[in-house]
């Protein structure tokens, strides 16, 4: 079926992008070389390729595992489980992962509000945890008898207690409502021409994330596609440029989109084909489109803000 002209969803199949899944690795590459595995998509099973990886090679982990859903990732099907089997699922690739990280690394893990109660309690044995997040999703299903579901979480822990937090790069810019000034002149905050601003420091509630769709060229068909915007934030909070970043459960290739356009170095798993195809397309648009939809000149606002920039002024 023929997509309309401003739908930019990205889902071409692997035959058709045959020359991106080209660029991936496999496990028949060498993997235990760091310089190999730098800015690379590695195409198989997060559990065989995390055995072959170096250890202490990666300053920040993205975790973003199957919730313990149903369901079908291009025929890689997820099947929801009891409480005590995703528990063990969830320890199997905590304790596969925490070696790959160095000493003063952080890492940030999304899940929804079931599995959260499971991973949390997992992750406060194997790290420092600093924080929960929650973040406003926008959309979801409503019920009849219950609330709709529309709030997701992301713990933030570390190796130890020395780490990376980059507060002035996650700053929000909101409008100010009550200007308050001294001697005349704005306190904390700054005059522009489309209004009063002031750049907060941000909370753990996150209700500025608009979730991709049709028209946005960072789209694809992928289920669970999470945000560019929400994992900017945990880029720049917890690395800085130059920094590794790894996302063992990489999907459609956000983790590695952002980091390309946020000047950091990225790695990552994906065991489905056409998800790699996807990712290496939007790293091929990131060369030249450094755009991250919500964040513009050094600040992120307020979701549909109409003052933002349309383009950054930063290079």
């Amino acid at each position: 079926m023929k997509k309309a002209k401003r739908n930019k969803t990205i889902d071409i199949t692997v035959e058709e992008g045959k020359q991106y899944l080209a660029k991936c690795l496999t496990s028949k590459d060498d993997l235990a070389d760091v310089k190999k595995i730098i800015n690379k998509t590695i195409c198989g099973d997060t559990f065989d390729v995390l055995s072959e990886l170096p250890s202490g090679f990666v300053d920040l982990l993205i975790v973003d595992p199957p919730y313990n859903l149903s369901k079908n990732y291009e025929g890689n099907k997820f099947s929801a489980t009891n409480d005590e089997v995703y528990r063990k699922y969830t320890i199997k690739w905590v304790e596969k992962l925490k070696p790959l990280l160095k000493e003063n690394g952080s890492i940030y893990v999304c899940c929804d509000w079931k599995t959260s109660l499971i991973i949390g309690d997992v992750l406060k044995n194997y790290f420092k945890i600093q924080n929960r997040i929650t973040w406003q999703r926008e959309k979801g299903r409503g019920a009849s008898a219950n609330w709709k579901n529309s709030m997701e979480d992301i713990w933030f822990c570390t190796k130890s207690d020395k780490y990376t937090f980059n507060l002035e790069a996650v700053k929000i810019r909101k409008k100010v409502m009550a200007p308050y000034k001294v001697n005349g002149k704005p306190k904390d905050w700054e005059e522009t021409a489309n209004g009063n601003y002031r750049n907060t420091c941000p909370s753990n509630f996150w209700d500025d994330i608009s979730i991709p769709y049709w028209s946005m060229p960072e789209n694809t068909a992928h289920p669970t596609q999470k945000p560019e915007k929400l994992i900017a934030k945990l880029v720049l909070a917890s690395s800085n440029e130059g920094d590794v970043i790894f996302d063992p459960f990489l999907g459609s290739g956000t983790t590695s989109v952002v980091c390309k356009k946020l000047n950091r170095k990225y790695c990552g798993i994906e065991q489905n084909e056409r998800y790699c195809v996807w990712c290496e397309k939007r790293l091929e648009t990131a060369e030249t489109d450094k755009s991250i939809q919500g964040y513009a000149n050094g600040v992120f606002w307020a979701r549909n803000s109409a003052d933002m920039p349309k383009k950054s002024t930063e290079k």
